[in-house]
């Protein structure tokens, strides 16, 4: 059932109540769940395709970072107790193919994945000494592993694996935007080489009141790159700065604020250092959902879903099909609309069993641009909808999920 209709609310940039979001960083404990978690769902996908032509059931969205003990110290530090890293999760772990009963080596597969996007997130954080990886993954239960393997064939409508919906909207707010792009500049290379005491355990805290925007970023700051308390400041000065000019050059009509680390307390030594660049080698647990949406976002304000999307399989489980493509959808709504269409919001409900291509209840809400007729902008959305939920569009939306070209978190 497709629902179309004119939104009953106001434009983001013109509500009342103050605007908030949050982005935290590819460094935060719950992000660096996440993207292993993620990882690991991709490379079982490619294990069963490169070995047997075919994708087999998994969920791996249940991983967990526990935080170690640290004790860092201008110029160096200790790691006293590492992190330890728990995957968890379902996945198809033998297969009997011509007769002959294959095994998968799961553990293998999820544990190099772990590894390998721990080790591309952090530059000061030893592998080999400062975290420790287990798994806990398991062949997954017959009711779930049958409504999958009706799904399969590579170019047949794949059959949702669970009652669930996904949402999404665009485009995003200035606020959202700051947020979203203060972090990835924070923990881009190009920054990185210019401050290099900066950790990728980053968080960004946006709130907009009319055209004033406050920003609060906190982050982990690396100890062996920093002599004393002076030059730990200069570093955090170096953050608020390049904030504050990324904000001049995204949302140049907005009035923002910037402030770094504001916990600390400089005269008495209360500072937020780190030997490996994260709050997790200090206590700070991680969870896979408990942080950025599938949109890369945190937005009370906003519909949200509170589906943890990461390491779900990409084939049938609609907890994440849906909430990618409804963002999608929306996107090439107002992208569509070329300015006649202010704010797309898409909420897309499955049903367990039912072709994805063909949800239970599909809800677009559009608000128009000033004197547009709504007619022609809900053609738009039908047309977007009808190629979006194609079972051509679904499978190539499988396929750049499984290639990571989609963003999850």
């Amino acid at each position: 059932m497709l629902k179309i209709n004119k939104a009953d609310f106001k434009p983001i940039e013109e509500s009342d109540f103050p605007e908030i979001c949050e982005r935290k960083g590819i460094g935060h404990p719950d992000s660096v769940c996440d993207a292993a978690a993620d990882a690991c769902s991709r490379a079982l996908c490619k294990y069963y395709f490169e070995h047997f032509g075919r994708y087999y059931h998994h969920n791996v969205d249940k991983a967990v970072l526990v935080g170690g003990i640290a004790k860092p110290a201008f110029g160096g530090g200790l790691i006293l107790e590492p992190e330890y890293f728990l995957i968890v999760g379902r996945a198809i772990n033998q297969i009997l193919k011509e007769n002959k009963l294959e095994y998968i080596p799961v553990a293998t597969i999820c544990l190099d994945a772990c590894r390998e996007t721990v080790s591309n997130i952090f530059r000061n954080l030893d592998l080999d000494s400062h975290i420790q990886f287990d798994y806990a993954v398991r062949p997954g239960s017959i009711d779930l592993t049958g409504v999958f393997d009706e799904s399969n064939a590579m170019e047949q409508v794949p059959l949702a694996n669970d009652t669930s919906f996904g949402v999404g909207y665009a485009p995003l707010s200035d606020a959202e935007k700051i947020a979203l792009e203060a972090e990835r500049m924070l923990n881009s290379d190009a920054f990185k080489e210019k401050c290099p005491a900066s950790g990728e355990d980053i968080k960004v805290m946006v709130q907009r009141v009319g055209k004033d925007v406050d920003i609060t970023v906190c982050g982990a700051m690396v100890s062996k790159y920093i002599k004393d308390k002076s030059e730990y400041v200069n570093y955090t000065e170096q953050m608020k700065d390049a904030v504050l000019d990324l904000a001049a050059k995204i949302i140049p009509e907005k009035n923002v604020n910037c402030a770094v680390n504001v916990g600390d307390n400089i005269e008495k030594g209360i500072l937020y250092l780190t030997v490996t660049g994260t709050s997790a080698e200090a206590g700070d647990d991680g969870e896979v959902g408990r942080g950025n949406r599938s949109n890369g976002l945190i937005t009370p304000c906003r519909t949200m879903s509170l589906e943890a999307v990461c390491g779900k399989n990409p084939i049938n489980h609609v907890g994440k099909i849906y909430n990618v493509l409804a963002t999608n959808m929306a996107k090439e709504i107002v992208e569509r609309g070329q300015g006649d269409i202010i704010e797309a919001h898409v909420k897309l409900l499955s049903q367990i069993g039912r072709p994805i291509n063909d949800p239970w209840v599909s809800s677009i809400s559009l608000i128009p641009a000033n004197n547009v007729n709504f007619s022609n902008i809900e053609k738009i959305a039908r047309e977007v909808s009808e190629e979006k939920l194609s079972i051509e569009n679904i499978i190539n939306l499988r396929e750049r999920l499984i290639a990571g070209k989609e963003q999850v978190f």
